[in-house]
């Protein structure tokens, strides 16, 4: 049986995963494209051939002829139309962050123990990045030996207007948090948060340099360079004791030419992780008809854990010293 899928948001990502539904995902039927703009709805919904399109979410989510939801719309929607997607008893794939508040993550961690399963697969992709995969796999097969260190940074083109250095750690580490939690199998402990010298650290797009602990004792640095002007450039180092393995530069071919040699970076996310979204969403429809929780996939418990990170590294910066991070009891319908 075919299932039905509703996009909630048709901007950018709303778009994008419209078309992986459409063209990737045999067995799935995009159903609904909601958003406010009715414009905007009917061109990914022409585009992709969805069967309807609605601007209400809510309304969307409650529909009999919608089996599942996948949730693109802005950040401050996430976890109220997860939470009406959980009343509704329908599994969702929500774009990251959960929310930028530990408190409505854990609302919505409270829904989903109030029913006593899972319905939310929170969209912190890289968890399904083959290059990503690769280096859990190596420090899981033992190759490497105890990981130590992990290094990690995350460089875009441009900054959009007034993002700040509190939103570089609110906004765009949050997969850096996650992936380090995932691939160390660790919970950050403390964060530390440093910016260059002269830096203004509500100026558009200023950096940011963090350093987390762990609760097994590993070290794990994320660079945050949202004006690094040359190029989407997203890398990392893992550190063990017997070696290292390291996330090669993105760029799908080397040019030679006047005596030089040339590589062409994307301009922003989508062709870097392009097979990650598609492995997720893979792995989500897989989660809708079987009702098995995705191994690899991130939940809310972890979008709850990656929004104390973040909330701990905007006090850091803001105070100037190393927070400890504190979490709530992990409940048991978490662990995995």
């Amino acid at each position: 049986m075919s299932i039905r899928i509703a996009i909630i948001g048709a901007g950018i990502m709303g778009a994008d995963h419209a078309r992986i539904v459409a063209e990737d995902l045999p067995g799935a039927n995009l159903q609904v494209v909601c958003d406010a703009s009715p414009e905007r709805a009917q061109k990914v919904a022409r585009d992709c051939g969805a069967t309807d399109v609605a601007t209400d979410p809510v309304e969307t989510i409650q529909r009999s002829d919608v089996d599942a939801v996948l949730i693109a719309s802005p950040d401050e929607t996430h976890a109220p139309l997860s939470l009406a997607a959980i009343e509704a008893g329908k599994p969702v794939l929500c774009e990251k962050p959960l929310s930028q508040s530990s408190k409505e993550c854990l609302d919505v961690i409270d829904a989903e123990v109030s029913r006593g399963r899972q319905f939310v697969q929170l969209g912190f992709m890289r968890r399904f990045d083959p290059s990503y995969r690769d280096m859990k796999a190596s420090l899981d097969d033992g190759s490497l030996g105890r990981a130590i260190m992990m290094h990690n940074f995350h460089r875009n083109v441009e900054a959009p207007a007034n993002f700040t250095g509190q939103m570089a750690i609110t906004n765009s580490a949050p997969h850096e948090f996650d992936i380090a939690r995932f691939i160390l199998g660790a919970d950050h402990t403390a964060i530390s948060v440093f910016q260059p010298g002269g830096v203004d650290a509500s100026t558009t797009g200023a950096p940011v340099f963090m350093v987390l602990e762990t609760d097994k004792g590993q070290l794990v640095n994320i660079e945050i360079n949202n004006n690094a002007a040359y190029g989407y450039d997203v890398r990392g180092e893992l550190v063990g004791e017997k070696g290292s393995i390291f996330l090669n530069v993105s760029a799908p071919t080397r040019q030679n030419g006047a005596l030089m040699v040339y590589e062409r970076y994307a301009p922003d996310w989508r062709p870097r992780f392009a097979e990650a979204y598609r492995l997720q969403n893979k792995a989500f429809l897989h989660f809708v008809r079987t009702g098995k929780f995705p191994a690899v996939a991130s939940d809310a418990w972890d979008g709850y854990c990656t929004a104390r990170v973040a909330e701990a590294g905007v006090e850091a910066l803001q105070k100037g010293q190393r927070i400890t991070i504190g979490r709530a009891e992990k409940p048991a319908l978490y662990n995995r």
